[in-house]
């Protein structure tokens, strides 16, 4: 157990090691939502009590005028999923910002076990928590209340694709439109500061030539807080909602909207091109990886490490494709932790955790 005091309360937390509930495969619409009345109960992130409704208090108080930028993330497995990976997000976030306050929206992390995890940074006296986040908070007042309360009543069909990763893809909409700030995956190395970046969001494929984007991704949003454009982007969520569609609620629901809204007044936002964020496609991020083989996969690795030094604020790992990967001496990962790292723990490992 973890007893987290400030000025205002105490928090007391239990460890907390249960993942959300699956769907059954292959089943009907009427049975999955069945299924849901069945295992609601077993949903603890949806309920509300004494720790989520320190939320709003505990966000205010975090983000201070000491950050130089508010920046977020979400964890909706257990915390002993989080692993490598993750840590490695948060240690080059803490890099190239200092000064930057991060937020794990997370119920298994907001606990004793999470506080161990975030340790070595607390130590050297980086500002990183996790919170339980209030999800009828959050939701109040936005497009996404309806589609929650339907899901939390049982009425709606939660589709066969694990809830948490729906559940990450609205919670960073509401938390950002609520609060504004910068929300990452964790399944990111960040290679420079992102404060310059205001109400921005990633291609993920783009004509280098034309500059016009075929595909854009939620992995990385800028958003200041009231922004229209996440609006939008939670009015689709509840509108257009399909649990059986793999990024069907994320990467193409922005991609949605944005192709409508992109040429209407009010909007005021700015899509980066994909070497901003995804400068290698999930088809052949394996390669950042691999150790080079010879000479000319050494002059590889070189070309690639200049080119992302130039316009490359970040590189996001596409955690389902690379999750088990090992990094490899002499691969270009391994020079792109050694350099954008504080802690730098364990750089040679294999990573094994999917992250929502």
């Amino acid at each position: 157990m973890q007893e987290e005091t400030d000025n205002h309360h105490e928090v007391v937390v239990l460890d907390d090691e249960k993942d959300l509930p699956v769907p059954p495969l292959n089943v009907t619409e009427e049975d999955r939502i069945a299924w849901l009345r069945e295992n609601i109960s077993k949903f603890d992130i949806f309920k509300s009590n004494n720790i989520t409704r320190l939320f709003h208090g505990r966000v205010l108080e975090f983000f201070n005028r000491d950050c130089e930028a508010h920046f977020f993330m979400t964890w909706i497995s257990p915390a002993g999923s989080f692993g490598q990976r993750e840590f490695l997000a948060m240690d080059s976030l803490f890099k190239a910002h200092p000064r930057g306050c991060l937020m794990i929206l997370s119920k298994s992390m907001d606990s004793a076990r999470g506080y161990r995890i975030l340790k070595p940074l607390l130590d050297r006296g980086f500002k990183v928590v996790a919170v339980t986040p209030d999800l009828p908070f959050l939701f109040k007042n936005t497009p996404a209340k309806a589609w929650f309360n339907g899901i939390r009543r049982g009425e709606k069909d939660p589709g066969e694709i694990p809830l948490a990763q729906n559940l990450s893809n609205l919670l960073r909409l509401a938390v950002l439109y609520k609060y504004g700030g910068i929300y990452m995956d964790t399944d990111f190395i960040v290679l420079k500061p992102l404060t310059g970046l205001k109400n921005s969001i990633g291609a993920q494929s783009m004509d280098m030539e034309s500059k016009k984007w075929s595909r854009l991704n939620n992995a990385f949003l800028a958003f200041d807080m009231n922004h229209p454009l996440m609006f939008k982007f939670m009015q689709e969520f509840a509108y257009t909602f399909d649990g059986n569609k793999w990024e069907h609620n994320g990467p193409y629901l922005v991609s949605r909207v944005v192709e409508r809204v992109r040429r209407r007044p009010g909007y005021n936002f700015t899509v980066l091109p994909s070497m901003a964020f995804y400068p290698v496609d999930w088809l052949r991020i394996s390669g950042l990886f691999q150790a080079p083989k010879n000479q000319a996969n050494s002059k590889w690795v070189k070309a690639k490490l200049l080119q992302l030094s130039g316009e490359t604020y970040g590189v996001h790992l596409w955690n389902r494709q690379t999750n088990r990967l090992a990094i490899e001496e002499g691969s270009v990962m391994e020079s792109l932790i050694s350099d954008h790292c504080v802690v730098c723990q364990q750089i040679h490992t294999s990573l094994k955790h999917q992250s929502y």
